[in-house]
């Protein structure tokens, strides 16, 4: 089974067992969907009994755990759920962690490095490309990313003059 990160638990919320969560996620709301989590490295499956919201945290209820003492030993452990849970996004568009490590090409077949990151602007994502020791910045709009192939972990791109140097 395939897992991914959508948040981490960052401390308990009152003393009857819920836990306070900083979602990794755009749509904070598609913690009310889920009805499994997994909590940890040891990935402990649990059961979700209700979601609630307080500014930009998710307030979780677990099932059968009732009491703050149950859930403090949960505080900075990550939040998964199973990778077929996962909002199915538009045409090209990419989940973040499907684009980090992809290796970068420009239009000529060179290498320019690989995906390092993902700046998530106003109006659009930038690319980080590390390369041995530099860095660039593409911003990921059509006329600069040619195709994104995240099965193959392959990005081609087109740059304009200077953005590459």
């Amino acid at each position: 089974m395939e897992y991914i990160v959508v948040g981490k638990i960052v401390n308990t919320h009152g003393i009857k067992g819920d836990i306070k969560v900083y979602p990794y996620t755009d749509d904070i709301k598609r913690f009310s969907k889920l009805k499994n989590i997994y909590i940890g490295k040891e990935k402990l499956s649990m059961e979700i009994e209700s979601a609630k919201y307080h500014k930009d945290m998710v307030l979780l209820k677990l099932k059968s755990f009732d009491n703050i003492n149950e859930v403090m030993h949960f505080k900075d452990e990550l939040i998964f759920i199973d990778e077929q849970d996962k909002v199915k996004l538009p045409k090209d568009n990419y989940f973040i962690y499907e684009l980090i490590d992809c290796k970068v090409f420009d239009i000529n077949g060179n290498s320019l490095g690989y995906i390092k990151d993902v700046l998530q602007n106003s109006s659009n994502d930038v690319y980080i490309i590390k390369d041995k020791d530099k860095e660039y910045l593409i911003p990921a709009v059509k006329e600069f990313i040619k195709e994104v192939n995240v099965i193959e972990k392959r990005i081609i791109v087109d740059p304009i003059e200077g953005m590459i140097e």
